[in-house]
């Protein structure tokens, strides 16, 4: 019979000598093998179990919901936010109102690359939006996600190492393995309308799109923040609040190019 993945996370109740190991024997007992142990957040631990039948995990449930010393509070197929706590020790946090909403700080930039990273190997529309204030970190960490999951990245809006406006794509670079980025806020200041007309073409495309500042992104355009499968915000610290100066919609002379005005 096949193995089968499980999460155990455990609180703990009283920390006495010897804890640890009276766990690992009963899931030795149980021929449940342990793939993965660590500490996630404050006086949690979590694990990564392995085990052929599921009536074993239900035993070891009932017996660990005995103990005392311990709280069980998940035991359930491992998510995507299961693995990262056991392999980074802490916990993606997400919005308690808005579910598709998950935080981050700077510190955590490992977390969230790698978060980002399993999320860009999953093949298939998907539209992510990332909030943060300037030089925090989010184009470097879209970058280095894209690296970890061997995905060839395309600026068509950026301000990373000069500002880039793309208003059409080579035929190579049509590809739903690719990793589409857009800045939110370049697109609504420097973009004319031969950008956005590709900016559409590429969000029609069944592959991975990431936008900087989405809540401007859709402040000048026809999708919304229902749109996103998921929001991205990053801080340098918990208490930093994301805000953004008003931006007006640049005007356009009769060629589609910019006003002089507007410089």
């Amino acid at each position: 019979m096949e193995k089968t993945e499980w999460y155990l996370e455990y609180e703990i109740q009283h920390n006495r000598p010897g804890l640890l190991g009276d766990i690992s024997s009963l899931l030795g007992m149980l021929s449940i093998n342990i793939i993965t142990i660590n500490g996630v957040e404050n006086s949690r631990r979590g694990m990564l179990l392995l085990s052929r039948k599921d009536e074993q995990i239900t035993r070891l449930k009932s017996i660990l919901e005995t103990m005392e010393t311990i709280n069980v509070t998940k035991m359930r197929k491992p998510k995507l936010r299961d693995r990262l706590a056991v392999r980074h020790g802490r916990y993606i946090h997400s919005d308690i109102d808005d579910k598709k909403t998950f935080r981050f700080v700077r510190t955590e930039l490992g977390l969230l690359v790698d978060f980002l990273a399993e999320l860009f190997k999953k093949e298939g529309h998907k539209l992510i939006g990332i909030r943060g204030m300037p030089r925090v970190g989010k184009t470097e960490s879209i970058v280095a996600s894209s690296v970890c999951a061997n995905k060839r990245w395309l600026f068509v809006s950026s301000t990373l190492l000069k500002q880039t406006i793309r208003s059409q794509l080579i035929k190579d670079e049509y590809n739903v393995d690719n990793l589409y980025i857009i800045d939110g806020i370049v697109s609504t200041q420097r973009a004319s309308e031969k950008h956005w007309e590709l900016v559409r073409e590429i969000m029609r495309l069944p592959a991975t799109k990431v936008v900087e500042h989405p809540d401007i992104f859709v402040q000048q355009t026809e999708y919304t923040l229902n749109d996103f499968d998921y929001i991205i915000e990053l801080r340098n610290d918990e208490n930093e609040e994301i805000k953004y100066d008003p931006i007006e919609k640049p005007k356009f002379d009769q060629d589609g190019g910019f006003s002089m005005f507007d410089f």
